[in-house]
Protein backbone atom coordinates (compact mmCIF):
# COMPACT_ATOMS: atom_id res chain seq x y z
CA UNK A 1 0.00 0.00 0.00
CA UNK A 2 2.95 2.66 0.94
CA UNK A 3 4.41 1.69 -2.49
CA UNK A 4 1.25 2.40 -4.58
CA UNK A 5 0.90 6.18 -2.64
CA UNK A 6 4.23 6.44 -3.23
CA UNK A 7 4.07 6.26 -6.96
CA UNK A 8 0.35 7.79 -7.04
CA UNK A 9 2.40 11.31 -5.18
CA UNK A 10 5.52 11.22 -7.52
CA UNK A 11 3.35 11.52 -10.80
CA UNK A 12 0.77 13.90 -8.75
CA UNK A 13 3.72 15.73 -8.69
CA UNK A 14 5.13 15.17 -12.68
CA UNK A 15 1.37 16.21 -13.42
CA UNK A 16 1.66 19.38 -11.46
CA UNK A 17 5.20 20.03 -12.84
CA UNK A 18 4.00 19.63 -15.97
CA UNK A 19 1.05 21.33 -15.87
CA UNK A 20 2.72 24.28 -14.56
CA UNK A 21 5.16 24.71 -16.73
CA UNK A 22 4.05 23.28 -20.15
CA UNK A 23 6.95 24.65 -22.32
CA UNK A 24 9.28 23.71 -20.19
CA UNK A 25 8.86 19.94 -20.73
CA UNK A 26 8.80 18.71 -24.44
CA UNK A 27 9.44 15.76 -25.74
CA UNK A 28 13.51 17.36 -27.13
CA UNK A 29 13.57 19.03 -23.29
CA UNK A 30 13.29 15.62 -21.76
CA UNK A 31 15.26 13.72 -24.15
CA UNK A 32 18.62 16.53 -23.47
CA UNK A 33 17.93 15.25 -19.63
CA UNK A 34 19.18 11.44 -20.83
CA UNK A 35 22.37 10.80 -20.41
CA UNK A 36 22.22 9.74 -24.78
CA UNK A 37 19.77 7.93 -26.56
CA UNK A 38 20.01 5.00 -28.98
CA UNK A 39 20.35 7.55 -31.72
CA UNK A 40 23.23 9.61 -29.88
CA UNK A 41 26.65 8.92 -29.25
CA UNK A 42 28.46 9.44 -25.53
CA UNK A 43 31.03 11.82 -25.37
CA UNK A 44 33.35 9.48 -24.68
CA UNK A 45 32.17 7.53 -28.02
CA UNK A 46 32.64 10.61 -29.94
CA UNK A 47 35.76 11.36 -28.49
CA UNK A 48 37.16 8.12 -29.81
CA UNK A 49 35.26 8.13 -33.23
CA UNK A 50 37.06 11.68 -33.97
CA UNK A 51 40.71 10.14 -32.51
CA UNK A 52 39.81 7.27 -34.85
CA UNK A 53 38.98 9.32 -37.95
CA UNK A 54 41.80 12.10 -37.51
CA UNK A 55 44.06 9.53 -36.17
CA UNK A 56 44.60 11.26 -32.61
CA UNK A 57 47.15 9.78 -30.32
CA UNK A 58 47.90 10.24 -26.70
CA UNK A 59 45.07 11.34 -24.63
CA UNK A 60 43.43 9.68 -21.24
CA UNK A 61 40.03 8.67 -21.98
CA UNK A 62 36.94 7.16 -20.23
CA UNK A 63 34.03 4.81 -21.42
CA UNK A 64 32.66 1.45 -21.89
CA UNK A 65 31.81 -1.47 -24.28
CA UNK A 66 31.04 -5.12 -24.57
CA UNK A 67 33.73 -7.15 -25.27
CA UNK A 68 33.58 -9.49 -27.96
CA UNK A 69 37.18 -11.04 -28.21
CA UNK A 70 39.43 -12.55 -25.24
CA UNK A 71 43.16 -12.88 -27.09
CA UNK A 72 45.68 -14.27 -25.16
CA UNK A 73 47.76 -12.66 -22.76
CA UNK A 74 51.03 -10.81 -24.34
CA UNK A 75 53.90 -12.73 -22.15
CA UNK A 76 56.31 -10.56 -24.23
CA UNK A 77 57.81 -8.07 -21.66
CA UNK A 78 55.25 -6.63 -19.65
CA UNK A 79 52.81 -9.20 -19.52
CA UNK A 80 49.32 -7.53 -20.74
CA UNK A 81 46.15 -9.06 -20.59
CA UNK A 82 44.20 -8.28 -24.17
CA UNK A 83 40.40 -7.97 -25.05
CA UNK A 84 38.35 -6.00 -27.91
CA UNK A 85 35.90 -4.14 -26.58
CA UNK A 86 32.44 -3.10 -28.86
CA UNK A 87 31.37 0.70 -28.41
CA UNK A 88 27.73 1.63 -28.58
CA UNK A 89 29.35 3.42 -32.42
CA UNK A 90 30.64 0.06 -33.40
CA UNK A 91 34.48 1.02 -32.90
CA UNK A 92 36.92 -1.33 -31.93
CA UNK A 93 39.15 -1.14 -28.76
CA UNK A 94 41.80 -3.37 -28.05
CA UNK A 95 42.48 -3.02 -24.28
CA UNK A 96 46.12 -3.57 -23.22
CA UNK A 97 45.82 -4.18 -19.48
CA UNK A 98 49.00 -4.32 -17.77
CA UNK A 99 49.06 -7.28 -15.33
CA UNK A 100 52.46 -6.85 -13.57
CA UNK A 101 51.00 -3.85 -12.20
CA UNK A 102 47.26 -4.20 -11.73
CA UNK A 103 45.42 -7.70 -10.89
CA UNK A 104 43.96 -9.36 -14.26
CA UNK A 105 40.18 -9.69 -14.80
CA UNK A 106 40.26 -13.80 -14.46
CA UNK A 107 36.29 -14.00 -14.90
CA UNK A 108 36.21 -11.81 -18.50
CA UNK A 109 33.88 -13.51 -20.56
CA UNK A 110 32.80 -12.94 -24.41
CA UNK A 111 29.55 -9.72 -23.96
CA UNK A 112 30.51 -8.99 -20.32
CA UNK A 113 30.20 -4.96 -19.91
CA UNK A 114 33.86 -3.25 -19.02
CA UNK A 115 34.62 0.66 -17.99
CA UNK A 116 37.55 1.46 -18.47
CA UNK A 117 39.82 4.79 -18.58
CA UNK A 118 43.30 4.81 -20.19
CA UNK A 119 45.21 5.79 -22.72
CA UNK A 120 44.13 6.17 -26.19
CA UNK A 121 46.41 5.14 -29.04
CA UNK A 122 45.47 4.91 -32.63
CA UNK A 123 45.65 1.99 -35.19
CA UNK A 124 43.75 1.04 -38.09
CA UNK A 125 41.37 -1.40 -36.11
CA UNK A 126 40.08 1.74 -34.10
CA UNK A 127 42.86 1.88 -31.63
CA UNK A 128 44.47 0.71 -28.38
CA UNK A 129 43.42 1.57 -24.52
CA UNK A 130 45.92 1.12 -22.17
CA UNK A 131 47.58 2.35 -18.97
CA UNK A 132 44.79 0.65 -17.39
CA UNK A 133 46.16 0.55 -14.14
CA UNK A 134 48.46 3.07 -11.54
CA UNK A 135 51.71 4.52 -12.62
CA UNK A 136 54.26 3.08 -9.54
CA UNK A 137 56.69 5.95 -10.80
CA UNK A 138 53.92 8.38 -10.38
CA UNK A 139 54.77 10.10 -14.05
CA UNK A 140 51.29 9.13 -15.89
CA UNK A 141 47.80 9.26 -14.62
CA UNK A 142 46.58 6.21 -13.63
CA UNK A 143 43.82 4.38 -15.25
CA UNK A 144 41.42 1.30 -14.58
CA UNK A 145 39.00 -1.28 -15.55
CA UNK A 146 35.79 -1.91 -13.93
CA UNK A 147 33.60 -5.08 -14.35
CA UNK A 148 31.08 -6.59 -12.58
CA UNK A 149 31.53 -3.50 -9.94
CA UNK A 150 35.03 -4.33 -9.61
CA UNK A 151 37.93 -2.15 -9.77
CA UNK A 152 41.18 -3.29 -11.60
CA UNK A 153 44.17 -1.00 -11.34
Amino acid sequence: MKKLLIIFLICLGAYALVSRYPDSFSLNSIKTLLPFSKTELSTSDRALKNAFENKINGFQVGGSGKVIIILPDDNQGSRHQRFILKLESSQTLLIAHNIDLAPKIENLKVDDHVNFYGRYEWNSKGGVIHWTHHDPNGQHEGGWLNHGGKMYQ
